[in-house]
């Protein structure tokens, strides 16, 4: 391979002011610490974000499965406490079943909600990536591409929300419904075992 040689004009000064020096020079560049570049190094990689993502969903479903297990708790003892304060143990309310289900539904739709922010991320940067450079290419001037580029990140964004909370609204109703019978079940259940 040829090595191409670069002549630079020499830089002049004006009389009143000295070239400075390189160890000024080097002096006034931030120079990114040890941790810094570690840190760009780490973030830099897939393995690290794939961690980072199943990081995350571990610890969301950790929150989602004790949320879930006290909301449990809480009815089975609102069961038991009406249970024994009633004259008659066969009479069920539904109210509790009614509250637990929709603690429940809440929790599931915003987990759901969270688990296609995830998916959709992704594909809605590429989406925008390829629209604006296929803008660029159309001979498209810097500041109609910038107005564009605003605009279709207002739409994109506007629609990737939408479509979160349809989709979170669907399964925590679907979750609540759901979450619903089977507590009216289990309490029909509790109750009628507690006459014999």
């Amino acid at each position: 391979m040829a090595e191409q040689i670069i002549e630079e004009e020499p830089t002049t000064f004006p009389p009143s002011t000295s070239p400075p020096s390189q160890n000024q020079a080097q002096q006034e560049l931030p120079t990114p610490s040890n941790t810094s570049m570690l840190l760009l190094r780490i973030m830099s990689k897939r393995r690290t974000w794939v961690c980072l993502f199943f990081g995350v969903y571990t610890v969301l479903l950790s929150l989602s499965w004790n949320f879930l297990k006290s909301v449990l708790a809480w009815y089975e003892t609102t069961l038991m406490n009406s249970s024994s304060s009633s004259a008659s143990s066969s009479v069920y309310s539904g109210w509790p079943a009614l509250y637990a289900s929709a603690l429940l539904g809440v929790a599931f739709g915003v987990l759901s909600m969270v688990t296609a922010l995830a998916v959709a991320v992704p594909a809605t940067l590429v989406t925008w990536i390829t629209v604006l450079v296929l803008l660029t290419f159309c001979g498209k001037p810097r500041r109609t591409l910038v107005m564009e580029g605003k605009k279709l990140t207002a739409d994109i964004t506007g629609f990737v929300v939408k479509v979160l909370l349809k989709e979170g609204n669907i399964v925590a109703a679907l979750c609540a419904v759901l979450g619903y019978f089977a507590f009216v079940r289990r309490g029909k259940e509790n109750a009628t075992a507690g006459d014999y």
